[in-house]
């Protein structure tokens, strides 16, 4: 199955050009080009929530509203209907109060949240877990607690249960907040194919190769337990010479071991 994450960059005025509906297209086409099974996005708002539901009919999808009275569904995964069954869904908030909705924790500059499905295979009936999420891009402290809660979610499940980790951890390898990923358990798929976590930056501002400054990867996918990878791509896909965000997205292909 192939996985996609994707920080699809909220709709802002102050990105002229590329604001969301001068984009919106763009987006859904190079969305579509990857034949994803299973679609994680960040910082998606409501208008790019039900934007996209629409472009994307084969798939369903889940996403929990990030504060108290909101509207914007953050991690939204996106899972063709036809290949995948709910088992469970669910969600906490990376903070403190992981139960209690809106809250931030560490010096937090956002409110950050994970979400989460467990999903059967319609085909060969295997169960496994997505979690997507996006850790803070101020706070350092904040980062690696927030990693060391996903880390600890996991472990409610048994260590040869499948789970894959999508999200923008606002940070490249290396930093202590991946350290804490690695250290429960966690791999990364691009490094597995590669041999290298730390490609070009998945950052660029809408530049793309013109961005000048050197970030390097901070959109991830990760796997734990029972999963081979197969591929694993950075996108940098454009049309007629413009992004779909100011992020380039992440693919993984992943197998089920034994699928």
């Amino acid at each position: 199955m192939r996985i996609l994450t994707c920080n699809i960059r909220c709709p802002s005025i102050s990105d002229g050009e590329n604001n969301w509906p001068y984009r919106k297209g763009i987006c859904a086409d190079v969305v579509r080009a990857q034949s994803a099974d299973i679609i994680c996005f960040q910082e998606m708002w409501a208008e790019q929530f039900f934007h996209l539901r629409n472009m994307l009919p084969e798939f369903e999808c889940f996403g929990i509203v990030d504060e108290p009275c909101g509207r914007n569904p953050m991690n939204s995964i996106f899972y063709r209907a036809a290949v995948f069954t709910v088992v469970s869904a669910g969600g906490y908030w990376l903070s403190q109060t992981p139960h209690v909705p809106g809250s931030k924790s560490w010096d937090s500059h956002c409110v950050r949240l994970a979400n989460w499905l467990r999903l059967e295979d319609r085909g060969s009936r295997q169960e496994f877990r997505v979690i997507n999420t996006h850790l803070d891009h101020v706070s350092q402290l904040a980062r690696e607690r927030q990693a060391q809660l996903i880390v600890e979610d996991a472990h409610a499940y048994p260590g040869e249960y499948a789970q894959i980790l999508t999200g923008d951890m606002n940070c490249i390898s290396g930093n202590r907040a991946m350290v804490v990923f690695t250290a429960g358990g966690w791999q990364d798929t691009y490094a597995t194919i590669h041999g290298t976590e730390n490609p070009d930056n998945t950052y660029h501002g809408f530049l793309g190769s013109d961005f000048q400054e050197a970030i390097g990867k901070i959109d991830w996918i990760l796997t734990t337990g029972r999963t081979r990878v197969l591929d694993a791509e950075v996108i940098k896909d454009t049309r007629n010479g413009r992004f779909p965000s100011d992020h380039y997205f992440v693919s993984a292909d992943v197998c089920l071991d034994g699928a």
